[in-house]
């Protein structure tokens, strides 16, 4: 989570919403992303999806079995549909987010029983840090 939380920094410098997100398999980081959706004029760019893509690349596959996404904001359903796709095993977080995460804050796509995988979820890890780098990142845009 550490490595998602400087991920998450590097996206805020940038001026993305800061969320990042790691991949990870037997302890080695197998994908790893930052929220980059105005960087690449790409709304599906969030740091899941990144991460993911990353680890495609990397591994020369679509699937990942056995794997823990470590992400510092409870992910949105588009995430979690891609997420479920690659057959992700477990989803850590860091902040939740009532208003679109589909891990129990606004649904709980991760688990529904028509999906054909569901996903083993933990949240709230290191959740202060994570959240104060989305708070701190959107003062400072409001005060803009």
């Amino acid at each position: 989570m550490e490595r998602a939380l400087r991920l998450a920094q590097q996206a805020a410098e940038a001026g993305e919403v800061p969320v990042g997100a790691v991949l990870v398999r037997q302890a080695a980081i197998v994908g790893e992303g930052a929220n980059a959706p105005i960087e690449r004029n790409d709304p599906s760019a969030h740091a899941e999806i990144v991460a993911l893509r990353d680890a495609g690349a990397r591994l020369g596959t679509y699937r990942f079995p056995g794997t823990t996404l470590y992400v510092t904001l409870e992910p949105c359903p588009m995430c979690v549909g891609a997420l479920i796709h690659a057959r992700v095993e477990r989803i850590i977080y860091g902040a939740a987010d009532p208003k679109t995460g589909a891990c129990g804050g606004a649904t709980r796509q991760h688990d529904d029983p028509s999906h054909n995988h569901q996903l083993s979820v933990t949240g709230g890890v290191m959740a202060e840090p994570a959240a104060t780098i989305l708070r701190t990142f959107f003062r400072a845009r409001r005060e803009r």
